[in-house]
């Protein structure tokens, strides 16, 4: 019986000494070496306790390790389990109790906080730094370099992701290895990816964009990775000419601009620019342009579909469009209260369905007739339109989700904390463009009076209770929140009042 995944984007390089990943300083891993670095983590992760169909949470800095043990868990028909790294000792806790993992894996840093949490879940702890070492990597160094891949079906669980919801909590999106094999064909196939190319790889490997977009579509490509561990505007900059592609969020695009050595000459070798996981504001795109002579090529997609669109390779690529359907996948707009299906031109929810999209949320069958329609389409959330060439527009969330340089943060989550405050009436958090990341998270308070709680103070207890990338980055203490007529908090209204907030340069 096969593996697909494993079968499909790793087997095929066995033996074989092409580049694969290149670090920041030169060092280069072939397909072989890199294999080797999988079984032996495979190894250890049997070594560990991890069987076929076992969790492995993973909350370790980017590294080649951490990329080997992606692998490894294909490799040993685990369920990878990547966390964000911003995430707090208390966020991961609550992934651990949700999905049960038989490991954890975490920095050095964290084993002190997380080893009770680990401990109450009966998993395993092991760690990992940012240069690949730690208590796994040594359990792995003294392993066999060569595993027999565990038999899987096209349809058990490759990974679960979390991502917020209508609840305020994070839920689990299932994976299987059928939606993520069929998401890196389609893509590698319309974005023409092949063994000649190298991509600058400078996304987190935590989420879709960086691991099952870029890391994926490589591997079937069997292209070649410039592997760095994070964004440097500099760094990718003098890296730029010996790569032909380039994956990243609106907030690369916006500081490369920002740099004046960034040129039309140091542009020239990449055949493709794509930004994804957040809005791309048309003024990028035009601004991109007039510097390189390039469009980037904007795509959608979600964490329970993997991509969804893209604007084509050949053809134009639309400002403020995210482009076509994916081959196998289709694209449709319904009306937000009666499911009925609309025309094109008219504005609704987004339903999409093929074989990237996800089958359900990790132990919350109950969700099941709330995100997906009757005929088996699921329902994004997203409120978008198709217009009479069948360019696909997004024009809100329809669930209040706000997206800050590419991750995902969901209002309840922050208001509950605020309004919990002493001094505190009632909050609401909100979205509003951010020339930096896409949206920033923004928040409008109401203060009992007399209350000395303030803006600064709220910042700075939030800042030990929530990851960095949900903080609010604004604070506007009002005399009271607008409503309608119902008495419900009108976020556009709010949107619209401060939508100018982070005009001008980049707020950090």
């Amino acid at each position: 019986m096969a593996n697909p995944l494993f079968d499909a984007l790793l087997a095929p390089h066995t033996g074989k000494q092409d580049t694969f990943l290149i670090a920041a300083d030169g060092t280069q891993t072939s397909y072989d070496g890199f294999l080797k670095d999988i079984a032996r983590m495979a190894h250890a992760l049997v070594a560990c306790g991890v069987k076929p169909g076992s969790r492995v949470a993973v909350q370790v800095e980017k590294s080649h390790a951490a990329l080997a043990l992606y692998g490894a868990c294909l490799q040993a028909g685990a369920v990878f389990l990547p966390l964000n790294t911003a995430y707090t000792s208390a966020e991961v806790a609550y992934f651990v109790a949700d999905a049960e993992p038989a490991l954890v894996v975490s920095d050095p840093s964290a084993r002190d906080t997380l080893a009770s949490c680990a401990k109450a879940h009966h998993a395993r702890l092991e760690c990992l730094d940012r240069d690949g070492k730690g208590s796994l990597a040594d359990l792995a160094e003294r392993m066999s370099d060569t595993f027999q891949a565990i038999p899987r079906e096209i349809d058990d669980t490759a990974a679960i992701l979390y991502t917020s919801g209508t609840t305020g909590r994070s839920k689990g999106a299932v994976l299987s290895h059928g939606n993520l094999l069929s998401n890196a064909l389609a893509l590698r196939d319309i974005w023409r990816f092949t063994s000649a190319d190298r991509l600058l790889h400078a996304l987190p490997i935590f989420h879709v964009h960086g691991l099952f977009v870029a890391t994926n579509v490589m591997l079937t490509a069997g292209g070649s990775m410039i592997f760095l561990p994070r964004f440097d505007v500099g760094q990718v900059i003098s890296l730029l000419p010996s790569a032909t592609a380039m994956m990243g969020v609106p907030t690369f695009y916006t500081r490369l601009l920002g740099s004046e050595a960034f040129t039309r000459e140091c542009a020239s070798t990449i055949r493709l620019f794509v930004s994804g996981s957040a809005p791309l504001l048309p003024a990028t795109f035009a601004e991109f342009e007039a510097r390189t002579g390039q469009r980037i090529l904007e795509r959608y997609g979600m964490t329970e579909t993997g991509m969804i669109t893209s604007n084509p390779y050949e053809g134009e690529r639309r400002a403020g469009a995210v482009g076509f359907p994916l081959p196998g996948v289709s694209v449709r707009i319904g009306d937000p209260q009666t499911g009925a299906i609309l025309p094109r031109g008219k504005t609704g929810v987004i339903e999409v369905s093929g074989p990237n999209v996800f089958s359900g949320y990790w132990r919350r069958p109950d969700l099941r007739d709330s995100e997906f329609r009757a005929d088996g389409y699921f329902i994004t959330g997203d409120l978008g339109l198709i217009d009479a060439d069948g360019y696909v527009f997004i024009v809100g969330r329809a669930k209040d989700l706000i997206i800050s340089g590419g991750l995902n943060v969901y209002p309840k989550e922050v208001e509950t904390l605020i309004d919990g405050l002493e001094g505190v009436v009632e909050s609401a958090v909100f979205g509003v463009p951010h020339p930096d990341f896409g949206e920033a998270v923004m928040a409008a308070v109401v203060v009992a009076p007399g209350s000395d709680m303030n803006a600064e103070r709220i910042k700075v207890v939030l800042a030990g209770q929530l990851a960095s990338f949900k903080l609010p980055k604004a604070i506007a203490v009002v005399e009271e929140l607008p409503r309608n007529t119902m008495g419900k908090v009108q976020k556009n209204a709010l949107r619209e009042i401060y939508k100018d907030a982070f005009q001008g340069p980049a707020n950090n």
